[in-house]
């Protein structure tokens, strides 16, 4: 009986140290990106909506004009 319960007790350290090792093994984790490169840059969306705004202002402005 004792020696079963060496062994397991064996067992169980061996899977522990594996188990810390791999986790630290793993290293750091990566460094938070900073969005600078283009694709982090939502630029698309807010500006085609701003120019459709734009254009149809304008619109409205030119179409109130020529009615006068």
């Amino acid at each position: 009986m004792k020696k079963i319960v060496l062994v397991f007790a064996i067992a169980m350290f061996t899977v522990c140290v594996v188990s810390v090792e791999k986790s630290l093994a793993a290293g750091a984790p990566p460094p938070p990106q900073t969005c600078w490169p283009p694709p982090c840059i939502p630029i698309d969306g807010g500006i085609s909506l701003l120019v459709a705004a734009g254009v149809a202002l304008g619109g409205k402005k030119m179409y109130d004009f020529r009615k006068k």
